[in-house]
């Protein structure tokens, strides 16, 4: 068994495409057992191996994590080109297969920020250890994705604790603000609508509640949980249904939501400035897929930015940075090797628990013959001399009726393998002779 990372990123795929695949947290579980299912139905022999299964699902990724064989590659990358709608071909050029080292070491990247848009962003850990309690939720985890992922966590926190690789990220909500400033000279005195009231927004909500714009309002689907984070901001709750009455009141619009259709359409858009009578609207889509429809960014009045713009903006650059990187892939590269080793132990676990098990029926059996010959009286050296011998004779057998039935370069190196088995400390090797 090994582990395999299937999925599409910032970096592979274009964001309309990796819409297509965006899950919401309550999507997970019931797609993880989906997903068990169908691979079952298509290995039956294999079902007992094909259980471990975890999707971390996030506004730059979508990743199927699998620890199995190569044979449920194919099956599940096809599953995830169904899941989007498009054909494998399609899928293939913009998706990415990781196996054994390869898939530890992503997830160590990934976990420590450094295969974000935003380098060091803290966010993505906590929507890994997210995708995990989900996948152990469902009762799709396993022994070898535990591990894995475990590992993962340790690793991103020793790079944020040894290195500066986080001092040097710039946030989707401090670029968001940052944007804004440049467009409006003065931002305590604009007024900014956050739509959805996730993590994300809140993030963004509080690093413009730090400029104290004139007024915030928070939209969201839920009205009670958008009450709590516009209650923690000093901020008005707003009916989403109410957004398209109402969108003409706001300078800034930043919305993050988990819709599968945009929320904000050009229709929307072109009332609202009509109403503004043309003052620039400033807007941001962290949402995958979109919530704000592509062609507002069109309209002269309106400055959209998606998730991916906004990254491109970011800046990281710096010899820190270069220094931060180097140190941080040195720390992930000691926690690949030390995955690899424990992997590549698991395939002997077997192995070793059936020597272990044959082991102890032989000396069971030699134990029951001495003590029988005990309770007859039988002298005791001699019982020791028979057990002895007898354990001997079982743990030889085996290896030397080999020895006898080969020949050739064969025999040769199982002579050398047996010497290194049972001479290890004896100063010549007779393979040798």
């Amino acid at each position: 068994m090994t582990v395999f990372t299937l999925g599409l990123n910032h970096n592979s795929a274009p964001l309309d495409l990796r819409g297509r695949f965006a899950f919401t947290l309550e999507q997970l579980a019931p797609t993880l057992l989906n997903f068990r299912e169908l691979m079952q139905q298509r290995a039956p022999r294999q079902s007992a191996s094909l259980a471990e299964a975890a999707i971390l699902s996030t506004c730059n990724r979508t990743e199927l994590y699998m620890a199995g064989n190569a044979a449920m590659v194919q099956p599940a990358f096809d599953w995830l080109a169904t899941i989007g709608g498009i054909e494998s071909k399609a899928l293939m050029h913009h998706a990415y297969v990781r196996e054994g080292s390869a898939a530890a070491r992503h997830a160590f990247r990934v976990a420590s920020g450094l295969d974000s848009m935003v380098l060091g962003e803290p966010q993505i850990l906590g929507q890994m250890k997210q995708a995990v309690r989900e996948a152990d939720q469902a009762g799709t985890l396993g022994s070898t994705l535990h591990q894995l992922f475990q590992r993962s966590f340790s690793v991103a926190k020793e790079v944020r604790t040894s290195t500066e690789i986080g001092a040097h990220s710039i946030s989707m909500a401090a670029a968001s603000v940052r944007l804004a400033g440049q467009l409006f000279e003065d931002l305590t005195k604009i007024k900014v609508l956050f739509v959805g009231a996730g993590e994300m927004i809140e993030l963004v909500a509080t690093h413009f509640a730090a400029k104290a714009p004139m007024a915030m309002a928070v939209a969201n689907r839920t009205l009670e949980r958008g009450e709590k984070l516009a209650g923690r901001l000093g901020a008005e709750a707003v009916r989403l249904a109410d957004l398209p009455h109402r969108l003409h009141e706001f300078d800034a619009v930043i919305s993050c939501t988990a819709s599968s259709l945009p929320l904000i359409g050009l229709g929307a858009v072109e009332r609202a400035l009509k109403l503004r009578r043309r003052r620039p609207m400033f807007m941001v889509d962290l949402a995958v897929p979109r919530d704000i429809e592509p062609e507002v960014g069109r309209l002269d009045d309106v400055y959209l930015y998606t998730v991916d713009e906004l990254a491109s903006l970011v800046q990281t650059a710096g010899e820190k940075r270069l220094a931060a990187v180097e140190q941080a892939e040195a720390i992930i590269e000691t926690g690949v090797q030390s995955f690899a080793h424990w992997l590549g132990q698991r395939h002997t676990v077997p192995l070793i628990q059936a020597l272990n098990a044959q082991t102890d029926s032989w000396r069971e059996h030699e134990l029951a013959r001495a003590r029988k010959q005990l309770a007859r009286g039988a002298d005791l050296n001699e019982v020791l001399e028979a057990l002895s011998r007898g354990l001997t004779h079982k743990i030889l057998h085996g290896t030397l009726a080999e020895l006898h039935a080969s020949d050739g370069e064969q025999r040769l190196q199982l002579a050398q393998t047996v010497s290194r088995l049972f001479l290890r400390n004896s100063p010549r090797d007779p393979a040798e002779h």
